[in-house]
């Protein structure tokens, strides 16, 4: 993976945004001189996600990647989805408010132990979860989402073996959907497996009306509980169609925000984390980096650009589009 490394001749990170400035409204007005697009994850800042041009989980911010037209991708999420976008759209260029904004997932799974693990089963399909580097991407034949990952393992032929990875967890929730023995690389995301399961059960003696809708990252256990799986977006509509009033969302914090906006009426409560933090729910430290500030100072400086070799951005385009076909 390659990143833009100058940042330092500007220091764009340190640098204090002009005093007194109204920072939605400056990203906004530059963000229409550049011909730049935002896209943000539903993990990030309610006030991010409140000016972005599109807000979506990984399958959606892909999608919208390769038809943005812009001259400018600012992706608020992390560096994999910045990576992705540029994969899908090489011409455009690539900013990551934060270069810092990593993924447990994407680094349980280095490279050169992942192509060791890939060559003990040469005759298998590898299908990788979109939340890893563009090197496993390229080592890859299919790529997946949690929107899709049961559709694509199911678009493969029974007799072929299939690699699944880096979550582990996502993994074997397929595995059960879909009947089929996965060989499962062992990756975990920190804010899924933070999940306490003894605060969950304390949280749902206290709400026994409530339904437990849970993200298919999080433990087995924890799913056991739900009576809906489903990517950030599935769980985003479940909440909107269910004739449910009060929702135990297991998932990032972060989608909280959007559900508010589509349910108001409806009593929306996150898992809690087995960890405190700012508000003792599932928090991904990775989104939370991508500031207003972070977005103003990446516009304006147009650094850190995200930048993929050739060959790397050859065969991740082609895993990444083997999933886009299905």
């Amino acid at each position: 993976m390659l990143f833009e490394k100058e940042i330092a001749t500007v220091g764009y990170l340190s640098r204090s945004v002009t005093e007194g400035i109204d920072l939605k409204e400056a990203i906004l007005k530059m963000k229409k001189e550049k011909n730049a697009l935002i896209l943000a994850h539903y993990y990030v800042s309610e006030d991010i996600q409140s000016i972005a041009d599109f807000v979506g989980d990984s399958l959606a911010l892909a999608q919208a990647s390769k038809k943005a037209a812009s001259d400018i991708i600012v992706f608020c999420g992390v560096h994999f989805m910045a990576e992705t976008a540029k994969i899908l759209n090489p011409q455009a260029k690539v900013l990551l408010p934060d270069l810092n904004a990593g993924c447990s997932l994407a680094d349980s799974a280095p490279e050169a132990e992942f192509l060791a693990f890939k060559n003990q089963y040469p005759d298998a399909v590898v299908v990788s979860y979109i939340n890893c580097s563009s090197e496993i991407k390229a080592l890859s034949d299919y790529i997946c989402t949690s929107s899709n990952a049961v559709e694509v393992v199911n678009a493969i032929a029974k007799d072929k073996r299939i690699i699944f990875a880096p979550d582990k967890n996502l993994g074997l929730y397929v595995q059960k959907v879909t009947g089929r023995d996965l060989i499962l690389w062992e990756g975990a995301c920190i804010v899924h497996v933070n999940i306490s399961m003894d605060k969950l059960d304390l949280l749902i003696d206290t709400h026994p009306d409530a339904q437990v809708i849970a993200h298919p990252e999080c433990m087995p256990a924890i799913l056991d509980k739900a009576s809906f799986i489903g990517s950030t977006k599935a769980l985003l509509e479940f909440v909107q169609s269910s004739s449910s009033n009060k929702f135990i969302v297991a998932t990032e914090a972060g989608i909280l925000y959007q559900m508010k906006q589509k349910v108001p009426h409806k009593t929306i409560i996150p898992a809690p984390a087995l960890e405190s933090n700012s508000c003792a729910c599932a928090e991904c430290p990775y989104m939370k980096m991508n500031t207003l500030e972070k977005l103003y100072n990446t516009l304006y400086y147009e650094v850190p650009e995200i930048l993929v070799n050739e060959k790397t951005q050859k065969g991740a385009l082609k895993a990444l589009n083997n999933m886009l076909s299905i």
